[in-house]
This record gives C-alpha cells, structure tokens and sequence, in this order.
C-alpha cells in the first residue's frame, strides 16, 4: 500500500491501485448532512405560500364585504409584503447557503440566474441576509406605527430599539466585508499573477555553458 500525493491531499492507494479517500475527504463529505436542512427551509417556505394567499384572502373578503377600512387594508398589505420579504429571505439562505455550503448548482449562463449568486459568498450572504432582516424589521415597525392607537410606548420604543440595533449590526456587517471582500480578491489576483521560477537545471546548464 502506497501513499500518492493527490491534488487536495494525500490518498491512500489500495491493492486494486484505486486512490482510497484520505480523512479529508471523508470529513469534506459531511457536507451532505445540510442538504436536507435546506429542503426543511423550502417546506418552510410553502408554508408561507400558504400564508400568504391566506392573508390575501382575508383582505379581498373584507374589501369585497365593506368590512375593511383604510388602516385594516394598509395593514393586510404590509402583512403581505412582510410575507415576501421573509419569503425572500429563505430564497437567499436556500440558494446561497447551498452554493456556498454544500455544492455548486452551476446556474452559469442561465437566463434566470440570481445576478447575486455569480458572486457570492460567507460574506455576501451575511450582509444580504442581515439587509434582508432590516426590511422586514422595518415592515414590522411600520405596523406598529399604522396601529399606534393600539401600540403602548413601551412596544414602540422596544421596536424602535430593536430596529435600530438591526441597522447598526448590518451596517457593522456590511463595513468588515468590504476589505475582506477586497483582500479575497487580491489574493486571488495574485496567485494568478505569480511569475514563473526559472528551472534549477536550466540555470545549471547555462552556467556550465558560460
């Protein structure tokens, strides 16, 4: 049995001369475990299908019956786009955690890919996703407003807080991922830039020329 330098580590090789998988790749594999995490969320998003066209529902029937005033149709539609929004946000953690975590999906060229999804990453998400909770923060926050009758101070200035703690965490998020972002890519930029070294025996043989 023969050690082989692979490309992501070394293998094992066998008696048949086929590459064992070393620990490494035994533990990359474990990736597949999030998989069904990620089918879990798309069962949760058709609960909020469900939901949604239930909230539409209510709404026309009240609009339809005349038991709907303006502040109660305000309201059903902000409940509504609060649904999307959180709809939304499943779609980036389903999409961009699977593509980041677990496999590529290799959408490259197809004419409905996500213009984020060409470059995402650990960063990307964090930033889109805590942007994503701030919307839906200030969805709930706007409730509270339309219904400030029936909102106490306590829950208003509680919201607000919470809120505005959303914000300063995103904007947090959003300012270290700009020079890791840049970092990344001149890393990158660099390791496909690195000048080739001259070959030991080439050297040897021009110095036994001279």
């Amino acid at each position: 049995m023969a050690v082989v330098r692979g490309r992501y580590g070394p293998k094992v090789s066998g008696k048949a001369g086929e590459a064992v998988p070393s620990l490494g790749y035994a533990l990359f594999a474990t990736r597949w475990l999030q998989a069904p995490l990620y089918f879990g969320l798309v069962a949760a998003q058709a609960v909020y299908v469900y939901e949604f066209f239930g909230e539409l529902w209510s709404l026309i029937h009240g609009v339809v019956t005349g038991h709907a005033d303006e502040d109660m149709v305000m309201l059903n539609v902000l409940k509504l786009v609060d649904v999307v929004m959180i709809a939304n946000l499943l779609i980036m953690v389903i999409v961009g955690g699977y593509e980041t975590f677990v496999s590529r999906i290799g959408l490259h060229g197809h004419r409905d890919q996500p213009e984020w999804l060409s470059h995402v990453n650990s960063n990307v998400l964090k930033v889109k996703l805590a942007m994503a909770i701030v919307g839906i923060s200030s969805i709930h926050l706007l409730q509270m407003f339309v219904s400030i009758h029936d909102a106490s101070q306590r829950e208003l200035i509680w919201g607000t807080t919470i809120h505005m703690a959303f914000i300063f965490s995103a904007c947090i998020l959003a300012y270290m991922a700009g020079p890791m972002e840049a970092r990344a890519q001149s890393l990158g930029h660099n390791s496909r830039h690195v000048p080739p070294q001259p070959c030991a025996c080439a050297a040897d043989g021009e110095a036994h020329h001279g």
